[in-house]
């Protein structure tokens, strides 16, 4: 496609924006009293506030034009229906058919990949039954009830955030824990108080040969192997992967494979057998329940007009300050403990989708692509860098995400859960509407009335649902997954690649044989000088 800065769209909001200059969200709300119910919209289970944003009818207009004029429906199509997006890899596009539980078939190549995905859905909850039930034995015949994965990026970082946020619907006899970090405080930590007759391991690596994940899978295996045996491993592991080779040299038997394809990306493998973990610890029927959220939040993604369409209006809305505001960052502020691990999991998904520099066709853009992506939870975000948000130089989007029920019951819960929500809906006013000088002259000193002014007009976006779901995590992780997508087809960058990751890992290899060569040479040859002087302060502080 031409460049988009070359739109009419673009040209239009360029125009708008510096007729946009000055205004106020306290004067957007006195001019439209009912400002909150025109933007804002039901999308299957999450009601969006969008109205605190800097926006006007004629703004939308043109994002959903810069939207349409990108090619924004026609790609979507071609994602769903299974063409080969992901260009610079040659590869589908299809984590979508993941959560396909409906008769449809999807197709790649002609091929209906839609056996295969429910073949593999029905090996992991006979796996997952197996362990729930504790009839899966470990090698002395102990029932297995401590579940470690053992993954890194994708592999873990959605595990990890979904049985954090489904933690409530997990079988708390089961210890469900996840390794990822090649630091040996990791395993050490995580495995310290295992036994491991009872622990079972699942290696979640695509290749089976991630340098991070099969460094910690051998130190299981060791660790399994010093406790009850060389024999044992194959009661005490089994693979998420393609690599059957591999996982069979380890010691794995190939009925304890779980396969995915090459058209799952890591960063949006949740949905594939990369959550065996979670459905053990969360069991079949919740699982499905997940997926039927996402593939809810999927259709309407798919089948949504642009201007009632969640995901496509989040996402014009950071392009909005990213693009014409100088925004660079953008903050994932979930009101709800259990999402704590939420922010993170984006911040991968975003920002390794669209931290991009070169166009589909390997010319350079010329504006800025992914944000920054951060972010805690409500209310301890509030104590630490709200002060930033509210009263800083920088301007950063929020989205806020909460429930209106809390997830336990109990007189005292409700009180905690009515201060919570009363907090989160607080800060997004406060970001909106500020306080002016004059209203800090009217509190306090006169001297400190510049300290407690507020500017206000700091936009953000409240997500809210019911109660936290199965269904309902499933629809918000769509809904960003969505959000993203649209963002690349925008700035024509391919959302699916991650090349980004490669180089420091290369270099890390031959680094690694210099520090066991015992040779700085040898990384001065292979980098420079620095490098060099590291590798002997390295060496000097470690003997």
């Amino acid at each position: 496609m031409s460049d988009i800065q070359q739109s009419d769209a673009w040209r239009n909001l360029q125009s708008h924006k510096q007729q946009f200059e000055g205004a106020t969200m306290r004067e957007l709300f006195d001019q439209d009293p009912q400002r909150a119910k025109v933007y804002s919209l039901q999308a299957a289970d999450l009601y969006i506030d969008y109205s605190k944003n800097l926006v006007v009818n004629d703004t939308l207009t043109s994002l959903l034009d810069l939207a349409r004029q990108a090619g924004l429906e026609a790609k979507r199509d071609a994602m769903f229906s299974g063409q080969r997006i992901n260009t610079t890899e040659n590869r589908a596009v299809l984590h979508t058919a993941l959560r396909n539980r409906s008769a449809k078939p999807v197709e790649v190549d002609g091929q209906d990949v839609m056996p295969e995905v429910r073949r593999i859905l029905e090996h992991m909850a006979q796996f997952a039954d197996t362990i729930r039930s504790r009839q899966w034995l470990g090698a002395t015949g102990k029932p297995i009830v401590n579940i470690v994965n053992i993954g890194i990026g994708g592999s873990d970082l959605g595990p990890v955030m979904a049985y954090e946020a489904l933690r409530n619907y997990s079988d708390r006899g089961l210890t469900v824990r996840f390794i990822s970090n090649i630091d040996g405080s990791h395993f050490y930590e995580t495995t310290r108080d295992l036994d491991p007759a009872e622990t079972l391991f699942i290696i979640s690596s695509k290749t089976f040969t991630t340098d991070e994940t099969m460094t910690n899978a051998h130190t299981a295996r060791q660790w399994i192997i010093d406790a009850l045996g060389e024999p044992a491993v194959g009661h005490h592991f089994v693979a998420v992967s393609t690599n059957t080779e591999e996982v069979t040299k380890f010691g794995i038997d190939q009925p304890n494979m779980f396969e995915f394809w090459d058209w799952v990306g890591g960063r949006y493998s949740l949905s594939s057998a990369i959550g065996l973990s979670l459905m053990v610890a969360i069991g079949p029927e919740n699982f499905g329940r997940l997926l039927d959220g996402m593939h809810t939040m999927d259709e309407h993604f798919r089948t949504a007009p642009l201007e009632q369409n969640a995901p496509v209006l989040l996402a014009v809305l950071g392009i909005w300050y990213e693009n014409f505001w100088g925004s660079q960052s953008e903050a994932i502020l979930p009101y709800d403990q259990y999402l704590s691990r939420f922010p993170a999991y984006f911040q991968q998904g975003n920002m390794e989708s669209n931290g991009k520099r070169v166009r589909k066709d390997g010319t350079p853009v010329s504006y800025q692509t992914g944000p920054v992506i951060w972010g805690e939870p409500g209310t301890n975000g509030q104590h630490a860098f709200y002060q930033l948000l509210h009263q800083g130089t920088l301007l950063i989007p929020c989205d806020f995400i909460g429930f209106a029920k809390p997830s336990h019951d109990g007189v005292r819960q409700a009180e905690h859960h009515d201060k919570l929500i009363a907090n989160m809906f607080a800060q997004s006013a406060a970001l909106a509407f500020g306080k002016t000088e004059d209203e800090a002259h009217a509190e306090g000193p006169a001297e400190l009335a510049a300290h407690r002014t507020f500017p206000g007009s700091r936009p953000s976006n409240t997500i809210m649902a019911a109660e936290l779901t199965p269904e309902t995590l499933g629809q918000l992780i769509a809904l960003y997954e969505h959000k993203i997508f649209t963002q690349g087809v925008i700035w024509d960058i391919n959302s699916f690649d991650q090349w980004g990751v490669e180089l420091g890992k290369v270099l890390a290899k031959d680094i690694y044989n210099a520090i066991k060569s015992g040779n700085t040479e040898a990384g001065h040859r292979q980098s420079d000088s620095s490098t060099a002087s590291l590798l002997e302060t390295y060496f000097r502080l470690g003997s």
